[in-house]
C-alpha cells in the first residue's frame, strides 16, 4: 500500500490505498517511516497519493484501536522534516487528520484544485500530533491555525493557497510534473549545498 520509486536521486513515495481514501494504518505509517529513514542519501523526495484523495488520515478501525494517539505520526513527520534533501508534498486530493503531519513537514506543498484541508481534532476529542500546530502556525499564523484546529473549518485549495498552507495549485495532470520541475535545482546541486540552504531556511530542519 506504500509504493516507492527511485530515479537518479529522486524518490517518489506514493500512498496507494485509493479504495479506502488512502487512510493510513499503523503498518503503513511504519513503512513510510522506514522509507524516509532510508532516504538520507536521496536528492529530493516527493510524497503523493493514488486516486482523488491524498489521505483521509487514520484508518477508522485503526483509530479506534489507538492509532489516532500513537507516536508513530510524530516519528513520521519528524523524520521527513529532518531529511537533508528537498521534500515536496504533491497533494493529489483532500488532506485530512493526522496525514497533515507529513505535508506540514515537507519543504513545499502543491495541491489540485479540488483538494480540501481539514483536521477535525476538536470534534473527535484528540490532540493533534505535537509538531503540527507549531509547523502550521509558522506557515499561516496562530489565528488561521486555530480556524483549522479549534474552529474545525474545512479549507478549499484556493483558501489554503491564500493562507500560505500550500504553495501552488496544479491540475491533476500537471501535479507531479510541477513537483519534478521544482526538484530540478536540488537534483543538479551538490547535496551539501542543498542541505546548507535548507538548514538556513527552515527552523524545523
Amino acid at each position: 500500500m506504500i509504493d516507492i520509486e527511485k530515479s537518479k536521486g529522486l524518490w517518489t513515495l506514493r500512498i496507494n490505498r485509493p479504495d479506502k481514501a488512502n487512510a493510513l494504518t499503523a503498518p503503513m505509517l511504519e513503512e513510510i517511516y522506514e522509507i524516509v529513514q532510508d532516504a538520507q542519501n536521496a536528492r529530493a523526495l516527493i510524497i503523493t497519493g493514488s486516486g482523488k484523495v491524498f489521505s483521509a488520515g487514520a484508518d477508522l478501525e485503526a483509530a479506534k484501536a489507538g492509532l489516532a494517539t500513537s507516536d508513530v505520526w510524530e516519528r513520521v513527520s519528524d523524520s521527513i522534516a529532518k531529511l537533508p534533501c528537498l521534500t515536496i508534498a504533491a497533494l493529489n486530493g483532500t488532506l485530512a487528520g493526522g496525514a497533515f503531519g507529513m505535508a506540514l513537514a515537507c519543504d513545499l506543498r502543491l495541491a489540485v484544485p479540488t483538494a480540501k484541508f481539514f483536521y477535525p481534532v476538536m470534534a473527535l476529542g484528540y490532540l493533534p500530533q505535537p509538531s503540527d500546530p507549531e509547523r502550521m502556525s509558522a506557515l499561516i499564523g496562530p489565528a488561521r491555525t486555530k480556524i483549522i484546529l479549534m474552529a474545525g473549518q474545512k479549507l478549499t485549495a484556493q483558501e489554503a493557497l491564500t493562507y500560505g498552507l500550500i504553495d501552488r495549485i496544479c491540475t491533476p495532470e500537471t501535479l507531479l510534473e510541477m513537483a519534478y520541475f521544482l526538484c530540478d535545482g536540488a537534483l543538479n546541486a551538490k547535496p551539501e549545498h542543498a542541505m546548507s540552504i535548507k538548514q538556513m531556511c527552515s527552523p524545523f530542519s
